[in-house]
C-alpha cells in the first residue's frame, strides 16, 4: 500500500505532502484545510500534492506590497477588472489550487461566478499572473508553474527573478521572453496602460 509521503524541496520549503491514494481532500476539504493553518501559504497541484509554504520574509514581502500597489493603483484607474494580492487562491481548470503573488481577472470573467465561488478558492484562471522569485526559491519549478498558468488560460505572466534581475514574460502561443535588468515592464495589451515600475521591486 501507497504511504503518506513527506519530502523537502531544494532548501526547508515548500515541503510536498502526498497524500492520495491514502487521502483524497475535496475542494471544500482542501478550503477548510488551508482556513485552519492560516500561517502557511498552501498550494495543491493538479496532481493532488500539497505545498506548503512559510511565510515570505520581510524584504520580498515588501517587493510584493509594491507591486501589489502598482496593480491595484492601475487596476482602479482602468476599472475594467480588479485585482488580488498572494493571499488569493484560485482553482484552475486542471483541478491545481494556486495563489500567485498578484494577479488580476477581467470584471466580466470574475462577475460570472456566483458569490460562494467568489468567497472560496475561484475556479477560474487570473487573466494576469506575477511570481517572485526570492533568494531561496529554485528557478526550474516557478517557469513550470508559469507555463501551467498560460495553459490554463491566462492571458499574460510576469516572472519576477529578483536575485538575477530578470523579468520572465509568458504569453499564450508564443515562446517566453526574458528581459535583463528592465526598468519597467508593460501589461500591453491584456492590462492597457499598466507600466510596472521595477526600480522599486529590485
Amino acid at each position: 500500500m501507497t504511504t503518506t509521503q513527506l519530502t523537502h524541496q531544494v532548501g526547508n520549503y515548500p515541503l510536498v505532502l502526498r497524500l492520495e491514494p491514502i487521502i483524497n481532500l475535496t475542494d471544500e476539504q482542501f478550503f477548510e484545510f488551508c482556513q485552519i493553518n492560516r500561517d502557511l501559504r498552501i498550494e495543491r497541484t493538479a496532481t493532488g500534492e500539497l505545498l506548503i509554504m512559510s511565510p515570505t520574509d520581510s524584504e520580498t514581502g515588501n517587493r510584493n506590497a509594491k507591486l501589489t500597489v502598482q496593480l491595484g493603483n492601475w487596476a482602479e484607474r482602468d476599472g475594467t477588472g480588479i485585482g488580488f494580492d498572494s493571499s488569493s487562491g484560485f482553482t484552475l481548470p486542471n483541478g491545481a489550487e494556486r495563489s500567485p503573488d498578484a494577479a488580476w481577472i477581467k470584471s466580466k470573467r470574475w462577475n460570472s461566478l456566483t458569490p460562494e465561488q467568489q468567497k472560496k478558492f475561484a475556479p477560474i484562471c487570473p487573466d494576469f499572473v506575477v511570481e517572485f522569485r526570492s533568494d531561496s526559491d529554485n528557478l526550474a519549478p516557478l517557469k513550470t508553474k508559469m507555463k501551467e498558468y498560460i495553459e490554463n488560460g491566462a492571458s499574460l505572466g510576469f516572472l519576477i527573478d529578483r536575485k538575477n534581475r530578470d523579468v520572465y514574460i509568458y504569453r499564450p502561443g508564443v515562446g517566453v521572453e526574458c528581459l535583463k535588468n528592465p526598468a519597467t515592464v508593460s501589461g500591453d495589451p491584456v492590462l492597457p496602460g499598466f507600466v510596472l515600475d521595477l526600480s522599486k521591486i529590485w
